[in-house]
């Protein structure tokens, strides 16, 4: 591909870094992983961190928190776009998902919308960061606040994004996940993060990523007292857990990978600002920015005579080697899985209808893009000439 959806950030530190945890013959979750969870901690200025093996696993232990230590039941509300592993654990853990329709512009929730579907069965808002851009927190706090809702947040695309509240993307609400997948922001193999509101949450979560035992919290947590006889706190089990740990490697690769972040962001953003400029004059909607993003990727939504026509899009785009995506996946209602679940229609999805049938997404990284932006540009540009004349 000329221009792939991601690119490979690493270099000799992250090697490095992989050799030093072989030399020291622990690969499964120790040290350095409590390291990268506390410099994270501190760059992102959240209270605490727990890092699991993914971020859908970090969505995952989220819900479980709502559900076992916080004994919430009923409905959330989500938006109809965003990626699968936002919607499987709320079905896992018998919530009923209230679908809300997304705003055309940012890609995120419509906080009127949200404020429409509320209904006495309603526990928590999920909101959700897609593409790097922030949901507009200012108005879905207020909404929390003034309903009694938890509010949490799935931060998977979107690390490094600062919100219209002027916090980090993630530290938001109670809880918020992050994930380190290839494609993402920071690249840990595999890995994700959940950003804690609290200490309490964090010891919660670090029972359930190992099996439920009380063996990773510290002696002062408020969660278990511990026996203080090692042979017995070993096996004792105190949550209803799964065995979700990360490697050791990604902890240290995590670290390597932070320590440059705020350069690669420079950089992301950079290439946003050119592809912005470069794209104004096209039938397309780009995603408006709220806050400050990180840019995961760049959104396409095709419009006039474009609109209806993605196939032949992105058709042209691949056959000159770039790589792109539906946003996320489109209108999850329309999706086949829908039957397995529990949910809520608000009736009105005319936004995630039409992103779902004629919205893509081309990547970003670390690399000056300029030529490949370039070069989606004349495509779909010669694409529209085409479809016009």
């Amino acid at each position: 591909m000329k221009y792939p959806l991601a690119c490979d950030t690493w270099d000799d530190r992250e090697i490095e870094a992989i050799q030093k945890v072989i030399k020291s013959g622990r690969y499964t979750m120790g040290p350095h992983v409590k390291q990268f969870e506390k410099e994270f901690a501190r760059h992102f200025m959240c209270k605490d961190a727990v890092m699991v093996n993914s971020g859908s696993t970090a969505n995952l232990l989220m819900l479980a928190t709502l559900a076992e230590k916080y004994k919430l039941r009923g409905n959330i509300i989500a938006p109809a776009v965003s990626w699968s592993t936002t919607y499987f654990p709320l079905h896992q853990y018998n919530f009923t998902i209230n679908f809300v329709d997304i705003d055309k512009h940012t890609l995120n929730i419509d906080p009127e919308k949200v404020e429409a579907a509320i209904n006495p069965e309603t526990c928590a808002i999920f909101a959700v960061n897609l593409l790097g851009n922030c949901c507009e927190y200012k108005k879905l706090k207020e909404i929390a606040k003034r309903r009694g809702l938890m509010l949490i947040e799935d931060n998977c695309e979107s690390l490094g994004s600062i919100t219209d509240t002027q916090e980090h993307a993630g530290t938001v609400g109670q809880l918020g996940s992050y994930s380190f997948f290839f494609s993402h922001h920071l690249q840990t193999m595999e890995g994700g993060m959940i950003a804690c509101k609290n200490n309490d949450d964090a010891d919660f979560i670090r029972s359930m990523r190992a099996h439920g035992w009380c063996r990773d919290l510290p002696d002062d947590n408020k969660i278990y007292k511990k026996s203080g006889d090692k042979f017995k706190d070993s096996f004792t089990f105190i949550a209803p857990g799964y065995s979700v740990r990360p490697l050791e490697m990604s902890g240290a690769i995590g670290s390597v990978q932070l320590e440059k972040w705020p350069e690669m962001r420079k950089k992301r953003v950079k290439n946003a600002e050119y592809f912005k400029e470069k794209f104004k004059d096209l039938p397309v909607t780009t995603q408006k920015e709220i806050g400050s993003s990180s840019w995961f990727g760049f959104s396409i939504v095709l419009e006039d005579k474009l609109a209806g026509h993605r196939d032949v899009v992105v058709k042209d785009l691949e056959s000159k080697g770039v790589e792109c995506r539906p946003i996320v996946a489109g209108n999850f209602m329309k999706n086949p899985v829908i039957e397995y679940l529990s949910f809520l229609s608000n009736g009105d999805y005319k936004n995630a209808d039409y992103i779902h049938e004629n919205g893509l997404f081309v990547g970003n990284d670390v690399r000056d893009l300029k030529e490949n932006i370039d070069l989606v540009y004349g495509i779909i540009k010669n694409t529209h000439d085409r479809l016009r004349s």
